[in-house]
């Protein structure tokens, strides 16, 4: 199929402009139209089709570098790797806006139909992305009621569902600006620490414990724990083997299942070696007597990082060599002096996160409807509500911890 274009006509100042009538892969809706001082209107559209999606990357990442709120989910390379995963054909609903004299990409929702008995838009990303949200351009404001606008028409047949929007994500706008029903509800937490140098990590702790991190730092030095940056060109290799650490660091243990799979491993394996050579990813391997015992994968974007997933090897908790700090080190280097201001750990509420007192930050989830879909709105708003409620009562309990994790781990 030929792709869609890609860019629209250049519209009269102050009209509505709209895309290519019959573009492939393509339903086009009126746009907003320009301000009383003849400013140029914007067109909005909703790409259905794959090879379309694929034809935006280069235009989306000036998107994506022109939105402060992104984190490094919102990627191209991430959503369309995930949607080549994980999608399925004719699904496809991501709603693109553009705007100024040269028909720039200003906005954008990456979405797609659910299949399942509700009708449900959610993000593309699915439950291995720790943040969902939509693209709207800083400088370019009216961007975003066009946005809500599109979403609005989508949402006559589907709720839009935007789980685990961190908090000043640019869908909290739309939430803001949206005219039906609506509800705002708790998603997963995750854990943040400030992107400052290791030893200003190690201040934030109290004294005794400073100390002993101060120990294990110094411990990894003097067994001669290397690191090393992998090049763009052998991310590939490196994931490999960070997957088989992975799989060989949780054998016997509970593990989350989707990280185990093909589809896991080809879709990490495309959409890091494309994130690898922009500066949105970097891999780490780390190696003790010219041995791998470590490889870690950190995210980046603007003004986050974020430790997505690592492999390590059994033998370096036989030596009583602290992974933790290896792995926080390793991201504090690697946020010198990049004007990132936060070094998130993600999801998860593991002990050895708390150790070095990171700020539980909760995600969130925003359900938008119209009057015909506002019954599947309550429905899901109120099976959320009770499955944290069931949750909470039994919140000691493994599988509970499960449930109130929403089933992460699990890619959909």
């Amino acid at each position: 199929m030929t792709p869609a274009p890609t860019s629209t006509p250049t519209p009269t100042p102050g009209a509505p402009r709209t895309a290519p009538a019959g573009a492939p892969g393509t339903a086009c809706t009126v746009g907003a139209s320009g301000d009383a001082d003849g400013a140029w209107g914007v067109a909005v559209s909703v790409c259905r089709d794959s090879e379309h999606f694929r034809g935006l990357a280069a235009e989306w990442g000036e998107l994506y570098r022109r939105c402060r709120a992104v984190t490094p989910f919102q990627a191209h390379a991430w959503l369309y790797s995930w949607w080549r995963s994980y999608g399925v054909p004719g699904r496809l609903r991501v709603v693109l806006v553009r705007g100024g004299a040269d028909g720039r990409l200003v906005a954008a929702a990456p979405l797609w139909r659910v299949p399942g008995p509700l009708p449900v838009l959610a993000p593309l990303g699915g439950r291995i992305t720790d943040y969902c949200d939509v693209l709207v351009d800083d400088a370019y404001p009216e961007a975003l009621p066009a946005l809500a606008g599109a979403l609005a028409d989508l949402a006559r047949t589907a709720v839009v569902d935007l789980r685990e929007v961190r908090p000043g994500g640019a869908a909290g706008g739309l939430h803001a600006c949206w005219r039906g029903p609506r509800r705002r509800l708790r998603d997963s937490t995750c854990l943040e620490l400030p992107a400052v140098p290791v030893d200003g990590l190690v201040d934030r702790l109290p004294s005794s414990r400073g100390q002993r991190v101060r120990a294990k730092l110094r411990k990894l030095d003097r067994e001669g724990v290397e690191q090393r940056a992998v090049p763009a060109a052998e991310v590939p290799q490196a994931l490999r083997r960070l997957l088989d650490l992975h799989r060989r660091q949780w054998a016997g243990r509970g593990v989350t299942a989707e990280h185990l799979t093909d589809r896991f491993a080809e879709h990490l394996t495309r959409a890091v070696g494309t994130m690898a050579a922009t500066d949105e990813a970097r891999v780490t391997e780390f190696r003790l007597g010219g041995d791998l015992v470590a490889v870690d994968l950190t995210l980046l974007s603007p003004r986050l990082s974020g430790g997505y997933l690592y492999g390590a090897d059994p033998v370096l908790r036989s030596l009583k060599l602290d992974v933790t700090a290896l792995l926080l080190r390793n991201g504090a280097r690697i946020n010198a002096g990049s004007g990132r201001t936060t070094m998130s750990l993600l999801r998860g509420d593991e002990p050895h996160k708390h150790h070095w007192r990171p700020e539980a930050v909760p995600n969130q989830r925003l359900l938008l409807a119209r009057r015909r879909t506002a019954p599947v709105l309550w429905l899901l708003a109120a099976h959320a509500r009770t499955r944290r409620w069931a949750a909470d009562r039994l919140r000691d309990r493994a599988w509970a911890r499960r449930l109130r994790r929403g089933g992460h781990g699990t890619a959909t």
